[in-house]
């Protein structure tokens, strides 16, 4: 929570109920789960796979209050102010029409209630030092999520799209995370140098004839050329929204 939901928190109170829309494995809907008390949770994700990951996640955690199950972001299984609070991290950079989007969190979530974002900013990213070998993944990944209906720059355009959906009372913040330590080095360069060799979207780039398997192993040793360098860092920006129903 404090590292990818701290906005949130001071929001998060005994007894409410909880929508987390494109949950994932659970992570952080296990952890809204320890700070409602007797409140409800829900995480739902369009992926089958990492439902049961959640599941599993919340079993081995004890989390009786949370539950999980597959839905879409884009026609969720749930009437009309089911919710107190509707969170989804991570998310809206990925789905084609964000504002139909959030419109549908905003129709789930009661009158009085909060809808809260949070999402990266691709094109805000900055790291030191700079391999020329890890150069192009940024382009190559912003080509192919925009090709998939994507919009990596989600960060700063969230209060816009908000306010496409028709919400009026938006507060809007922003954070970051860094990425400096060794520890945290190697694991944003497996993370992030990994993807561009072995994922869908390494497929999706040489598909789409951006890039050959060979320049993605290029850009996969930039990677791990800078996750070595003992100046090695990072920055991730992300904007935020809470928004009010």
């Amino acid at each position: 929570m404090e590292n990818s939901a701290g906005y949130l928190v001071p929001f998060l109170r005994d007894g409410i109920s909880v929508l987390d829309v494109g949950c994932g494995p659970g992570t952080i809907t296990v952890e809204i789960g320890a700070r409602v008390g007797d409140g409800r949770v829900v995480g739902v994700d369009s992926a089958a796979g990492v439902v049961g990951e959640a599941v599993r996640l919340a079993a081995e955690r004890g989390a009786g209050n949370v539950a999980f199950e597959v839905a879409d972001v884009g026609a969720l299984p749930f009437p009309d102010g089911a919710f107190d609070v509707v969170h989804a991290h991570q998310v809206l950079q990925h789905v084609s029409d964000p504002v139909a989007a959030l419109r549908e969190m905003r129709r789930v979530a009661r009158r009085g209630g909060i809808v809260a974002v949070r999402d990266a900013d691709y094109g805000g990213m900055i790291w030191h030092p700079r391999p020329p070998e890890m150069e192009p993944w940024r382009d190559l990944y912003t080509a192919v999520a925009r090709e998939a209906g994507g919009e990596p720059d989600a960060g700063r355009r969230l209060v816009s799209w908000a306010r496409q959906a028709g919400f009026t009372d938006v507060t809007p913040s922003a954070s970051i995370w860094c990425f400096a330590t060794p520890q945290d080095r190697a694991w944003w360069s497996a993370s992030w140098g990994g993807r561009m060799v072995r994922s869908d979207i390494a497929d999706r780039v040489v598909a789409a004839g951006h890039a050959t398997r060979a320049d993605l192993d290029r850009v996969h040793a930039g990677w791990t050329a800078w996750a070595a360098a003992d100046d090695g860092w990072f920055a991730v920006p992300h904007g935020e929204i809470l928004c009010r129903t």
